[in-house]
C-alpha cells in the first residue's frame, strides 16, 4: 500500500488507516477474536495507522484491545488515540469534555497503560473544551512530547481559529473530522483551507457515512444496541432523502467497476485525506483497502460532485447535544 506523511511534521503512514471504534460494542456486539484477526490482516495489507480513543467502549475496552493486537508489531505501526473526552475525574458516570492540563495528562497516562506502550505515536484532543484556553491544553500535550510519552499532537473537530492557535503553541500534525461524500462541511467552513495553509493532515473519520456509502446498510437489520438507531440522518424522511445520495454514488461506482464504499474512500484520498474507515470484519477491510488503488478522471470527480454536493445530506450529524461539540 502507498504511504504518505501525516502532515509536514508527522510520521509516515499508509494512505488509508483503520478506525477501531466499531470493535467495541458501539455498532452492536463486540467480538475480540474477529477484531484482532482484522487488525492483523490490516498489517498484512500494508495498513500502518490504527485509530482508537479512551472513550471507545466501557473500561477503555478499545485501547486495551488495540494495544493487545498490535503488541507484536509495535515498531511497525503508528498508534493514534484521543483524550479530552470523558476524562473528568469529577464526572465518573458520564461523558465530559475536559481540556484541563491535569485531566489530559492523567488521561494520557491511562492510555499508555491501556495500550501497553511507552509512548503514543499520535495523541489527539478528542473534543475542544471551550472553557479552557486551547493554548493551555496544547501546552500540556507539548510537555508530554518533550517527556517522550507522545510523538505528535492532533486535534479533532476543531474550528479554523482553534487550529491556528494550537499550532502556534506546538506543531499539529493532523486534524480529525467527519468528511465523506456524505458530509463535506470542511470544504466550506474554513477547516480544509486552514489545514492546507498550515500543511496539517486531514484524517476523515466516518468516510463511509457511518455505513451509508456502502450501499448495503439496512437500519432494520442493525442490532438494537447500534447507536445509528438514534442518528438523525437514519430517521424517517431524512433516511429516504439520504438514500438518494447512495443511489447516485452507486450508479457511478457500477460504471467504474467498483463498490460504492471503495469509490467513497478513494474520493477522500483524492481530496487529500487519510481516511480511517472502521470495520471489525476481514472481508470489509479487504474491500476498503482495495480502494487505495482507484484513481479518477476529472470527469468522474465532477460527476461525484454532482451526485453528492456539499450540504446534500439531510439531518444533523449527531443527536442531542452532540452537535454543540463540533468545530469548536
Amino acid at each position: 500500500m502507498r504511504t504518505t506523511e501525516l502532515g509536514v511534521t508527522g510520521p509516515t503512514v499508509s494512505v488509508e488507516g483503520l478506525g477501531c471504534m466499531g470493535m467495541s460494542p458501539i455498532y452492536g456486539a463486540a467480538n475480540d477474536v474477529d477484531s484482532i484477526a482484522t487488525i492483523h490482516r490490516a498489517i498484512e495489507l500494508g495498513i500502518t495507522l490504527f485509530d482508537t480513543a479512551e472513550i471507545y467502549g466501557s473500561d477503555n475496552h478499545n485501547e486495551k484491545l488495540v494495544g493487545r493486537a498490535l503488541a507484536p508489531y509495535r515498531d511497525d505501526v503508528v498508534i493514534a488515540t484521543k483524550v479530552g473526552f470523558a476524562t473528568a475525574a469529577d464526572n465518573p458516570g458520564g461523558r465530559a469534555v475536559d481540556g484541563r492540563p491535569s485531566s489530559v495528562r492523567a488521561a494520557t497516562e491511562r492510555s499508555l497503560q491501556n495500550l501497553g506502550v511507552d509512548h503514543i505515536d499520535v495523541l489527539y484532543l478528542h473534543r475542544i473544551d471551550t472553557s479552557v484556553p486551547i493554548e493551555d491544553t496544547v501546552g500540556a500535550l507539548a510537555e508530554l512530547v518533550v517527556a517522550g510519552k507522545v510523538g505528535h499532537i492532533g486535534l479533532s473537530e476543531a474550528a479554523p481559529e482553534t487550529i491556528r492557535r494550537a499550532h502556534a503553541v506546538h506543531p499539529i500534525c493532523a486534524v480529525q473530522t467527519e468528511f465523506s461524500l456524505f458530509e463535506r462541511g470542511v470544504e466550506t467552513n474554513g477547516v480544509m483551507q486552514t489545514l492546507n495553509d498550515l500543511e496539517i493532515a486531514l484524517v476523515p473519520y466516518s468516510p463511509l457515512g457511518r455505513g451509508f456509502l456502502t450501499g448495503r446498510m439496512q437500519l432494520d437489520q442493525l442490532e438494537k444496541s447500534d447507536f445509528r438507531h438514534t442518528d438523525p440522518r437514519f430517521q424517517g424522511d431524512n433516511l429516504a432523502a439520504n438514500l438518494g445520495i447512495v443511489d447516485a454514488v452507486s450508479t457511478i461506482a457500477a460504471a467504474k467497476g467498483a463498490l460504492p464504499s471503495q469509490l467513497a474512500l478513494a474520493w477522500t484520498i483524492a481530496k487529500g485525506g487519510i481516511p480511517i474507515p472502521g470495520t471489525k470484519r476481514v472481508r470489509y477491510l479487504e474491500e476498503n483497502a482495495a480502494a487505495t488503488d482507484i484513481t479518477f478522471t476529472g470527469e468522474e470527480l465532477t460527476a461525484l460532485d454532482a451526485a453528492a454536493p456539499v450540504g446534500a445530506a439531510v439531518g444533523d450529524r449527531y443527536a442531542g447535544d452532540g452537535m454543540s461539540l463540533l468545530t469548536q
